[in-house]
């Protein structure tokens, strides 16, 4: 069996898998501590369930639900998602797995250090070798720790956002060591690649993101039945983005090298990872 997605209410997740099943699609529900799991029976389902599951995440009130409810399900348990709070939460909880999750909780709590009155002593503590007085190499988490640090409102928003949204996709349904991997190397190096480029003075998961976002695309464009990709448009906008971090336009300081530096690093990982998979059938 095969986990092809998760929902935070177990009655959406039975209407869902009443149309799969209306479709020819075994499959069946594992409940979960926060929601359920919708699992795929045979393995040449899965493409065509994955598929489903991305139209039923963006279009859960459409009428076939509710019409295979009465065809293949309960006909008395009306169709009810949840309170929409409630909705909102679970599915933040259960659209990402625990590593995701506790990334996102310590660079929230490290964002609200530095606007409590503590942003000295955190940035002397988790800065890049070299940024303030006494940082020695022997305190080796500095060259990873600046990924942690972020410096305004709309710099933790834009990369929490994402990295919830892609590192959630890949550790949920490929797996905690890509996303592990992608988080070290892609919170080390690209600072190695910004301190050279552009000194030590600098913050932020950006690099990470930019890895996330280079390995879900590559993985939709080589292996699409991970489950995981990046569409075109959304692409289009982190190229642009990524490209007027060369330009005054944005009116702060870009830490493009390691924009740049994550990219690649996501990129060849993709690489790597859909070449292994392939390999492995």
């Amino acid at each position: 069996m095969i986990e092809i997605g998760r929902l935070p209410n177990s009655r959406a997740a039975q209407a869902f898998v009443d149309y799969l099943k209306g479709e020819d699609i075994d499959c069946q529900i594992e409940p979960l501590e926060q929601g359920v799991a919708i699992l795929v029976i045979h393995d040449k389902d899965v493409e065509q369930a994955r598929k489903e599951f991305a139209h039923f995440i963006a279009h859960p009130y459409d009428n076939k639900y509710l019409q295979a409810s009465w065809e293949h399900g309960d006909t008395q348990t009306k169709l009810d998602y949840g309170a929409p709070s409630l909705q909102l939460f679970t599915q933040f909880i259960t659209g990402a797995g625990p590593v995701t999750l506790i990334v996102f909780a310590v660079c929230v709590l490290i964002f609200a250090a530095m606007n409590l009155g503590f942003a000295n002593q955190t940035y002397e503590a988790l800065s890049y070798f070299g940024a303030v007085p006494h940082s020695e190499f022997s305190q080796f988490w500095r060259v990873f720790t600046p990924s942690l640090l972020h410096f305004s409102a709309m710099h933790v928003i834009f990369n929490l956002l994402w990295w919830w949204y892609l590192g959630g996709k890949i550790e949920t349904r490929i797996g905690t060591a890509p996303l592990l991997i992608l988080l070290f190397v892609a919170g080390t190096l690209p600072n190695v690649i910004q301190y050279y480029v552009g000194g030590p003075n600098f913050g932020g998961l950006s690099g990470v993101v930019y890895a996330v976002v280079g390995y879900t695309w590559i993985m939709g464009i080589r292996k699409p039945a991970a489950g995981i990709d990046f569409p075109p448009s959304y692409m289009g906008f982190m190229m642009i983005w990524l490209a007027l971090g060369f330009t005054d336009i944005l009116g702060v300081s870009v830490a493009n090298g390691a924009h740049i530096g994550g990219l690649l690093i996501g990129l060849a990982q993709g690489l790597f990872d859909s070449r292994k998979s392939s390999s492995s059938i």
